[in-house]
């Protein structure tokens, strides 16, 4: 089984943040397989799926961003998986806007959801797909900015780079995380 885990806020406040651009990739999923992610455990927010007969169960962790890592190491312990089966979607302030990087393995980068995933699984060793929300202004405070919603015009550039992301962990699945590195890195 794998399991594809998008970081991001819970509530209507945070739906469409530049921080929530996980849960939007596991929409983005959800809506090609023309389900709802809305059954409750772990702490999350979960369905089972099958990508062209793979078991894959799609995640949005409740525990907000800074404490994701709760909920997957459940899931992780739960099913007594590997950490090669678990796909974390999230944003990076440090890739160009719309820009999306498919790595293997990696450290935290500075982002609170991801090093509570590493904690929890006590590794690094998990495949993520980044996606790149760009850095504010200088006069923005950070915190600030990724709660924010993005404008619309940066709507413009997210919505098909949301889209693209949901394909890449498609391949990710299908094909292997060689293959999608190659073609959307």
């Amino acid at each position: 089984m794998k399991v594809v885990c998008g970081l991001g806020n819970p509530g209507k406040k945070f739906e469409k943040s530049r921080h929530n651009v996980g849960f939007l990739v596991i929409d983005a999923l959800a809506n090609r397989y023309s389900i709802k992610v809305d059954n409750y455990n772990f702490k999350s927010l979960l369905k089972k799926i099958k990508i062209d007969g793979i078991e894959t169960l799609l995640v949005k962790p409740l525990t907000f961003m800074n404490l994701a890592g709760e909920a997957i190491g459940n899931i992780y312990r739960h099913y007594n998986l590997q950490t090669s089966d678990i796909i974390v979607i999230n944003d990076d302030v440090d890739l160009e806007k719309g820009r999306i990087k498919i790595a293997r393995r990696g450290g935290d980068a500075g982002h609170l959801g991801v090093r509570s995933v590493i904690q929890a699984l006590n590794s690094k060793d998990f495949p993520r797909c980044r996606i790149g929300i760009g850095r504010p202004s200088e006069k923005m405070d950070l915190r600030e900015y990724v709660l924010g919603e993005f404008t619309k015009e940066e709507w413009q550039i997210m919505e098909p780079v949301i889209l693209k992301a949901a394909s890449a962990i498609e391949v990710i699945i299908l094909e292997g995380i060689d293959k999608a590195m190659a073609k959307f890195n």
